[in-house]
């Protein structure tokens, strides 16, 4: 009865794995989700920018509003293995002939960051 008691807790313990431990210094991966966008891209847009010439310079955007094709969001989002989370987003309007409008988000284009200043 007692080796049985005891072969059961040893199979409980061995049958749940190592997940209830923390062992330190084990790596862990970042998570990156989404668009990887940054300034050099957006410096690279200019009004008057067909959806093409927009895609072929940010890439394929993540969302495109089903009721709206004159909006594209780009997002990216980065779980860094320290669980620090980070998330950028980018909103591409374009006019009723298809070009580029205006955008927002976390970025601008370098020429209106220096108008500011």
């Amino acid at each position: 009865m007692r080796l049985a008691f005891i072969c059961l807790i040893l199979f409980s313990l061995l049958s749940t794995g190592c997940g209830w431990l923390k062992f330190p210094g084990v790596h862990k991966v970042d998570i990156q989700q989404g668009n990887i966008v940054d300034q050099e891209m957006i410096d690279k847009l200019r009004p008057g920018m067909t959806q093409s010439q927009v895609q072929f310079v940010l890439g394929t955007p993540l969302v495109v509003d089903t009721f709206n094709n004159k909006r594209w969001d780009y997002f990216y989002s980065r779980l860094s293995s320290l669980g620090v989370k980070t998330e950028e987003r980018m909103t591409i309007y374009f006019d009723d002939e298809g070009k580029l409008e205006r955008m927002t988000g976390d970025y601008l284009p370098s020429s209106a960051i220096a108008e500011e200043r």
